[in-house]
């Protein structure tokens, strides 16, 4: 379902120059992840400014939206809390800050926002940062790149034997190449269609459109790409087990769209997760992080209450 509704890393400038042409939008910001695709809009007119989006998600979607929405005081809480990690899969991670910066930043350089949404989204990421600095929240393992290492440990206990590659060097494949390198990992490639980013990760850069001819050495094959298509298939996982004398193959999907083609899961020997999976891994350590939620609350309740009186002074 997700998928449906996801707007791509290319299609980010068309949708907010398409959206801010819409009846009562004037400014506004996209955020699309692995686990969330939200849309932020600054209106004179709040009622006109749903319908248009609701409208315009159902044309690039083509089907009804599986819409939940929230206006001025709960919109900006709901931000807040969204960039300190309270409202993700992983209790507390910190991927969404820089998920959610890279959304605005995209916005700003599009022209898409003005005065309300740069003071709203500079006032988050100030939040975030007082959230993770004065509270315990992102202790543990707390990005989905580090629940996924954890999966991999279970399978394979230590890690230091396996050769793992990493298909994307964007912000999930950063978190993962270092929870990896945390653990242990010697041999880690990384394919990025930008070589100096995948070097600057830690590990063996290898040129993208070569990928292919590293799968029947590797242990442990994760992909986090923006691509908008699936790049591992059946086709191309199936043959190669034969090659790998009866070792598994273990697969780790982060990316929305999916990477890999979840027909891979039927091969033997051949083990595919994806974001969904992970879940069930998430709840290591999230007690000791749920402690840490009523200190984040008032911190943020603070902050939204600040922002909407500087937003609405006249009440």
């Amino acid at each position: 379902m997700r998928e449906r509704f996801a707007v791509p890393t290319g299609e980010l400038a068309r949708t907010l120059a398409t959206l801010t042409t819409r009846p009562g939008i004037a400014e506004a910001v996209v955020v699309s992840t692995c686990n969330r695709i939200e849309y932020y809009a600054a209106a004179h007119d709040a009622e006109a400014a749903l319908c248009s989006l609701q409208q315009f998600v159902v044309e690039q979607s083509g089907m009804v939206p599986l819409f939940y929405s929230h206006d001025s005081a709960a919109a900006i809480g709901h931000l807040f809390r969204v960039v300190s990690g309270l409202d993700s899969m992983v209790l507390g991670e910190t991927e969404i800050l820089g998920q959610v910066k890279e959304a605005y930043a995209a916005a700003h350089e599009a022209g898409s926002t003005a005065r309300t949404l740069n003071k709203f989204f500079q006032r988050a990421f100030n939040v975030a940062k007082e959230v993770r600095t004065q509270t315990n929240i992102t202790r543990g393992s707390v990005s989905v790149g580090s629940v996924a290492v954890d999966l991999a440990e279970k399978i394979f206990g230590q890690l230091g034997n396996c050769r793992v590659l990493i298909l994307g060097a964007g912000e999930t494949g950063e978190m993962t190449a270092r929870a990896l390198l945390s653990r242990g990992v010697t041999r880690l490639l990384i394919a990025n269609r930008t070589p100096e980013r995948a070097a600057a990760l830690g590990g063996e850069a290898i040129a993208f459109e070569d990928r292919e001819r590293y799968y029947p050495d590797v242990d442990i094959l994760i992909s986090s790409t923006a691509a908008p298509h699936q790049i591992v298939t059946r086709a191309q996982i199936a043959p190669l087990m034969a090659q790998r004398s009866g070792r598994p193959l273990f697969l780790i999907d982060l990316a929305v769209p999916r990477d890999i083609d979840p027909a891979v899961n039927q091969i033997d020997g051949a083990y595919l997760y994806d974001i969904d999976s992970l879940q069930f891994i998430a709840q290591r350590g999230l007690e000791r992080r749920k402690r840490e939620i009523t200190q984040c609350e008032q911190l943020i309740s603070r902050h939204a209450a600040e922002f909407h009186q500087w937003l609405n002074p006249s009440q």
